[in-house]
């Protein structure tokens, strides 16, 4: 515990510190002693008795039973001599049996609120015995043990909590409330040594010592059933966090990309869920939600998700299906704070048009309004498959635009106050690497399964306005393939690489519009440009694309084609800030060869979602079985004499 290190908890040390001085140094102007002899035996017993203590459940703290001596004090002794007692009892409690050595200010502190503490007791002992019974009773010492309970324990769970940044009722329920009983037993025990002194004289007090040692004893023995259950609730609280982290990990399987983003949305999302008071169990939930909200997307196929462009109608109702789908998988584990719904909402937006549900206003959990802004907000400002990241302001400005919108204004209101803040806390936390999964290895074994190997998807029908076009388009298309290929054939498939693609650039640069071509082959897990025409020549040529990255990557990866990409997310791009490119759109197909895939056709157009549906068929259709020539080019051709060489 770092005491004094926040200013509140400077000033209440201060404070308390000034409290305790003074009343000490009013106790020992009025000082006497009526019996020395039993004031020693008094300090001696309390001093040994200090040492018989224990540890407090959840905080860096002891308890002891020297509060007896404390009451016994207030019974039989002066102020001055009672607070003496105290300053005993707090060095042995600080000192004596001590695996770690007790700061300064510390001893300090808990003298002085001890101090007070018992000053406090003292004065409504004896204003209850005064002016309220007339005579000592038990009443009296009832008071008194309640009072110097309530003083001791208040500053203790405030200082916690202003240094341990806790609530200080929830330290003082947990750490202190517990030890009550024991107070009232005390308080007992010191009324019975009263009693016996005045009746049988002072001596009587060593037979306190017994029913000391066994109440320290009891105190152990029920802080320790605390501890095991607190060791319990740890372990289930283990097991949760294990089973967040093994499945985050299962995210982070599904999609590389967002394990640094996972953590950043969890320190943004914390801050302000402590900012809007958030309950315990929801700034749990929403802990818990900020890195499994995507837990359903193990349903979504992976070309899907790791697509560098935008989705297709179709694609997207597959999307749309994981807040539902994580939400059931986090069901199965049952936490024990609401994080399914969450979950479920953190795809809901404050007009009521989000999804699945279309949930609106406050109807949606405050954890998923959060999650929504925060994670959105970290999103725009990282890189994805199918755009670049925007700075930081860019990002926020348009989270701004969508308050009252997609986000709950309130929300939005605080993330755009700290968010620079917020930036920084998340960029000063240490990424936390998860376990190397086995995700790139090759399995040798396994046939086919039961239904075989297939292809699924669902054509997009054009509109009857466009049949006929699109037909005329597509049969040109074909026919201009064909030509491609016989000419190839009546040259005897002498035709080089580059002779058959300058032959369809020509021909497709008629038929779909374009300002790039660009045509890269496959060799060796690496894309490399075959053949690139029209503008930004120097830029694609270049470019060399690992499989499964950027926008041609993904397309030879997954064998399927991408319409309206953006050309800048290929590996390599604009890296140099002296190139500028116009281009916004991209198209680009797989050409499938005998062996697999050859190749990945690629053009590029200067404006945004500048290529049709239709052009992608008509692309697809002259690009189908060019593959195939592409691989039989530029290979050597067996000479006559070769092959009689060969057979002599």
């Amino acid at each position: 515990m770092s005491w004094g290190r926040s200013i509140g908890a400077r000033v209440f040390i201060t404070g308390v510190a000034t409290a305790g001085a003074i009343c000490f140094a009013l106790a020992f102007a009025h000082w006497q002693s009526n019996d020395p002899v039993k004031f020693v035996c008094y300090l001696i017993a309390a001093l040994l008795a200090s040492s018989l203590k224990v540890t407090l459940p959840g905080i860096e703290g002891t308890l002891s039973v020297n509060f007896l001596f404390t009451l016994l004090g207030i019974l039989e002794l002066g102020w001055p001599e009672t607070l003496l007692i105290v300053l005993a009892s707090t060095v042995g409690q600080a000192y004596l049996r001590r695996k770690h050595q007790v700061k300064l200010v510390q001893f300090v502190f808990n003298w002085s609120q001890l101090t007070v503490s018992s000053t406090v007791a003292y004065g409504a002992y004896a204003l209850v015995v005064t002016r309220v019974l007339h005579a000592p009773g038990p009443l009296a010492l009832l008071v008194a043990a309640i009072i110097h309970f309530g003083c001791n324990t208040a500053a203790m769970s405030t200082i916690i909590g202003l240094t341990e940044d806790k609530p200080i009722t929830k330290v003082w329920n947990d750490s202190y409330l517990w030890s009550f009983p024991y107070y009232m037993v005390g308080a007992a025990l010191a009324g019975l040594v009263h009693f016996l002194n005045g009746h049988i004289g002072w001596q009587s007090s060593l037979l306190i010592l017994p029913p000391i040692y066994l109440m320290y004893r009891s105190y152990r023995l029920y802080l320790g059933k605390l501890e095991t259950e607190k060791k319990h609730a740890e372990q289930v609280s283990n097991l949760h966090l294990r089973t967040i982290e093994a499945l985050a990990l299962a995210i982070e399987a599904k999609d590389e990309t967002t394990g640094e983003h996972l953590q950043r949305v969890r320190v943004y999302a914390m801050a302000l869920a402590k900012e809007l008071g958030l309950s315990e169990d929801e700034t749990e939930a929403l802990k818990a939600a900020s890195v499994l909200h995507d837990i359903g997307k193990l349903a979504v196929p992976e070309h899907i998700i790791s697509k560098p462009g935008k989705l297709t109608p179709e694609e997207f109702e597959k999307m749309k299906i994981h807040p539902i789908v994580g939400a059931e998988i986090l069901e199965q584990v049952h936490f024990p704070y609401p994080v399914v719904p969450i979950v479920r909402a953190h795809h809901e937006k404050w007009d009521g048009s989000g999804y699945p549900n279309g949930l609106a206003g406050e109807e949606i959990p405050i954890g998923a309004r959060i999650l929504a802004a925060v994670d959105c907000l970290d999103a725009l400002a990282s890189d994805r498959q199918y755009r670049k990241a925007l700075p930081l302001n860019e990002a926020m400005a348009k989270v701004v635009a969508d308050s009252g919108k997609s986000f709950d204004p309130k929300v939005v209101a605080i993330l755009r106050r700290r968010y620079i803040e917020l930036e920084k806390m998340a960029n000063e936390e240490p990424l936390q690497a998860p376990p190397k999964l086995s995700t790139d290895i090759k399995v040798e074994r396994g046939l086919a399964p039961a239904a075989g190997f297939a292809e699924s998807g669902e054509p997009v029908i054009p509109t009857s306005e466009q049949v006929a076009d699109l037909s005329t388009r597509i049969l040109a298309a074909r026919q201009q393939r064909q030509e491609i290929v016989e000419l190839n054939r009546k040259s005897g498939a002498s035709l080089r690489t580059g002779d058959i693609l300058s032959l369809l650039a020509v021909r497709l640069k008629h038929l779909v519009p374009h300002e790039s071509m660009a045509v890269y082959v496959l060799k060796s897990g690496l894309l490399a440009p075959e053949f690139v025409s029209g503008d930004n020549f120097r830029l694609f040529s270049s470019l060399r694309i690992p499989e499964g990255e950027g926008l041609s990557g993904w397309v030879a990866q997954n064998h399927k084609p991408i319409l309206n990409g953006n050309p800048s997310v290929e590996p390599g791009y604009l890296n140099d800030p002296t190139k500028y490119s116009t281009l916004r759109s991209a198209l680009a197909v797989p050409l499938e060869g005998t062996s697999g895939m050859a190749a990945v056709l690629a053009l590029y157009r200067a404006g945004q979602d500048a290529f049709t549906a239709d052009d992608l068929r008509v692309v697809e259709a002259i690009g189908s079985g060019l593959a195939v020539v592409l691989e039989n080019a530029d290979k050597p051709k067996a000479s006559a004499i070769g092959a009689g060489s060969i057979n002599t």
